[in-house]
């Protein structure tokens, strides 16, 4: 895109000699932020880059090349730009495919103000979506559980929000240029999502220059990947947990933001550092818990210091030694070699300052909110279904935010298999005392009791999504609960990651059973059925959360993939990455649009 779209030149950067403009709006501006650094752009001839709506001033002779969502106030601004001859040529990109009525406003625009002859191509890019590791990406579109969710959204909001989801999927598909094969549990926004999907890629398949018609990089083999389509109520706890993680904790705590965060530094005023696939302690040690990766930090500076001091004892020739010409050779060897190595001292001196910044603020959170006894506790909270009042009621009057002690008072909620209402009220007296808002654990509490009722109610309906919209909780309460039950399986293995690794292994398995299968290539038949050569193993999957996902399932199914032999690749995918502070935000947001909680103390808690 940035070569004018045509090939680029083999060491892979665009060609220099033509100099160009980069417009782009605000959501393009975060698809391209993660993946090339302003100092890169230059590599490409990229001289100049702008928001689309600030006021330009006109280049001349110099070609700009667009990337922007295709929306009415974009080519409107695209049309105004043309008509004033601000640049040489336009080359337009759109992030997904343009609509036809705004392609012909764009021919229209043009042609009226007779400017169409600067609009050199149009492409339609197919890239809605943010990738922020090679196996990571989100969709960023916001509070799509609140929307899904929402007890007041009528059909057309819902089909909506679908949507907009599938599209964006299909956009991953087309870069990856892989037609899956999908599968999800029955019901819900899951089932919407891919059922969608499916008739998305079958009518385009139908067209004959299709964008799969030519195998992707992403086969490694003739089969093709499997896509797993979750709904955030599959496993809600994963969202509110607190984890001890790396990467994860990283997230959480310090809000990490298309792989930028911004701590206080040691001198005072706020740093912020990247992370991401250039730097090597990231990629390495993400999924360590944090004690393992403080060890690791001092393990890398004792070797960076020996290095150094090796450095220095090589050029520093030997003390009262003759000095004869045999040595100076030999020295000026151990000179070229230092020389050489500096640079890659230096960067390696960054990422230890870096790691060992963010991990000093790390701790004194940990500390100050004593994290680590949340996340001990929610672990066995899961494990054993329950908790002793005491040591319950310890934590929510101990250390600890407002939003910790709520996501605590959550996973109390989503753990015990039986909730007792006198101790439910303590929890929400506790709460209250801290001045937390209680909605979203009211909304939790309340759609866990439904459930209990609907259960037996519910199993007859399932299959019908009409029935799915009319009867919102029933859906989300059955979802709920199978996540209650999942979390108190063997060693904590979250239940994404489990479900994941059977539906890879493609082995009857009782949990799985009930999956709807979708493959767009096969004629179509009713849905669900599955053929034979939909059986796994599969080697790669995609996983797919609607309604907000987080470095804790990103991680557990990292692990999974390298754990696998041979090992397997898994990308994993969400409308939008959430820390458990914004995921609480948004079930509180449910539970008040309920009518639940106190609202009094809604203002405080949001601090």
């Amino acid at each position: 895109m940035l070569n004018l779209n045509q090939p680029v030149n083999p060491s892979g950067t665009a060609n220099e000699e033509v100099y160009k403009i980069l417009i782009y709006d605000k959501f393009c501006q975060n698809i391209l932020s993660p993946l090339i650094h302003v100092k890169d752009l230059r590599k490409h001839g990229v001289t100049l880059y702008f928001l689309i709506d600030k006021d330009r001033k006109p280049v001349h002779d110099v070609p700009a090349v667009y990337f922007v969502q295709p929306n009415n106030p974009n080519i409107q601004r695209i049309v105004a730009d043309a008509s004033r001859s601000l640049y040489d040529s336009f080359h337009l990109n759109f992030s997904s495919s343009i609509p036809r009525p705004l392609l012909e406003d764009l021919a229209s625009g043009t042609l009226n103000s007779d400017s169409i002859h600067r609009i050199s191509k149009v492409h339609d890019q197919y890239l809605e979506f943010v990738t922020l590791e090679d196996n990571l990406f989100s969709l960023s579109q916001k509070s799509t559980y609140v929307q899904l969710n929402d007890p007041s959204a009528g059909d057309k909001e819902i089909e909506d929000i679908i949507e907009r989801v599938v599209n964006g999927l299909f956009c991953v598909l087309a870069t990856l240029a892989v037609v899956p094969i999908i599968r999800c549990p029955r019901g819900g926004p899951a089932e919407m999502v891919a059922s969608a999907l499916d008739q998305k890629l079958r009518d385009h398949l139908l067209s004959k220059n299709n964008l799969f018609s030519e195998g992707g990089a992403f086969v490694s083999s003739f089969q093709r990947p499997i896509l797993c389509i979750f709904d955030r109520n599959f496993e809600l706890s994963a969202g509110i947990q607190h984890d001890f993680r790396y990467r994860p904790l990283v997230h959480d705590i310090l809000g990490l933001k298309l792989n930028r965060l911004s701590v206080p530094g040691e001198k005072g005023g706020m740093k912020s550092f990247e992370l991401d696939s250039s730097d090597p302690f990231w990629m390495a040690n993400g999924s360590l818990e944090f004690p393992e990766v403080a060890v690791e930090i001092e393990t890398q500076l004792n070797k960076y210091k020996k290095d150094v001091d090796e450095v220095n004892k090589r050029t520093g020739g030997t003390a009262g030694a003759e000095f004869d010409g045999t040595d100076l050779i030999g020295n000026t060897k151990h000179l070229m070699n230092a020389v050489n190595s500096l640079p890659e001292l230096t960067e390696r001196k960054q990422v230890i300052d870096k790691h060992t910044n963010i991990a000093t603020v790390l701790l004194g959170e940990i500390k100050e909110r004593s994290l680590d006894a949340y996340v001990k506790k929610e672990n066995d909270m899961m494990v054993r279904g329950g908790i002793d009042r005491n040591e319950l009621m310890s934590v929510l009057k101990g250390k600890g935010t407002k939003i910790d002690k709520l996501r605590f008072a959550i996973m109390y909620i989503i753990s015990s298999e039986t909730i007792n209402p006198s101790e439910a009220e303590a929890v929400e007296a506790a709460l209250r005392e801290s001045e937390v808002d209680t909605s979203a654990f009211q909304y939790v509490k309340k759609i866990k009791s439904l459930n209990v009722s609907l259960a037996s109610a519910n199993s007859a309906s399932r299959s019908n999504i009409v029935d799915w919209a009319e009867k919102l909780y029933g859906q989300s309460i059955s979802a709920v609960t199978a996540g209650m039950k999942n979390l108190l399986s063997g060693d904590r293995q979250l239940a994404l990651t489990r479900t994941v690794e059977a539906l890879m292994e493609g082995k009857p398995n009782p949990e799985i059973d009930s999956y709807l299968v979708f493959d767009p290539r096969a004629p179509k038949s009713s849905p669900g059925t599955s053929s034979s050569h939909l059986k796994g193993p599969f080697k790669e999957a995609i996983v797919f959360m609607i309604g907000g996902g987080n470095y804790v399932e990103y991680g557990s199914l990292q692990d999974l993939a390298q754990h696998q032999q041979p090992a397997k690749q898994v990308i994993y995918g969400t409308t939008e990455i959430l820390t458990g502070m914004e995921f609480v935000e948004q079930l509180s947001l449910l539970g008040q649009k309920m009518g639940l909680g106190s609202s009094s103390a809604a203002a405080s808690a949001t601090h």
